[in-house]
């Protein structure tokens, strides 16, 4: 169990998230059109998964907002933001903010956090995801992990970036 906190408060989530150089877990996620999303739907490409508590928040807005922003510099790349909210919600925060270069995916109904070791296990936040990256090669290796240790926090952008412009 991984240990963050909520404006300074302790949380703790179920587990890890996958080490780097291990074979990411399989997950299946929701799309906006309720359609199953495996990891094999994007097969042969590199993945930045920006896990979100909820983009009903400041944070999980900006940090959806800036990967938006710089998704589209990267080739053979995909940016999947996946948290707890309906895949209707997702899909109407990233029409009415205009973002066309990340894919919103929602958890709703599988064992994603669980899996990923980020669902968080107490406090108010129980039930949802903690604020993190994972990205994954084109052979499904993880080639890097962040967990947000303040929730309330946005991720290290660049670090993640650096390690997409060098896979």
């Amino acid at each position: 169990m991984a240990k963050i906190t909520f404006l300074g408060k302790p949380l703790i989530t179920s587990g890890e998230l996958p080490k780097v150089g291990s074979k990411v877990p399989d997950f299946s996620l929701v799309s906006g059109k309720l359609k199953d999303v495996t990891l094999a739907t994007y097969a042969g490409k590199r993945k930045i998964l920006s896990i979100v508590p909820s983009l009903d928040t400041p944070t999980c807005a900006a940090s959806t907002r800036i990967f938006n922003q710089k998704a589209n510099t990267y080739d053979n790349t995909v940016v999947l933001i996946i948290s707890a909210d309906l895949p209707f919600a997702q899909s109407r925060f990233c029409e009415s903010e205009g973002l066309k270069n990340v894919i919103p995916l929602s958890s709703f109904r599988s064992n994603f956090a669980e899996d990923y070791g980020v669902n968080i296990l107490d406090t108010v936040l129980e039930g949802l995801m903690a604020r993190a990256i994972v990205i994954i090669d084109e052979k499904n290796n993880v080639a890097y992990t962040e967990l947000v240790t303040e929730i309330a926090d946005e991720p290290d952008y660049e670090s993640a970036l650096e390690i997409i412009k060098n896979l």
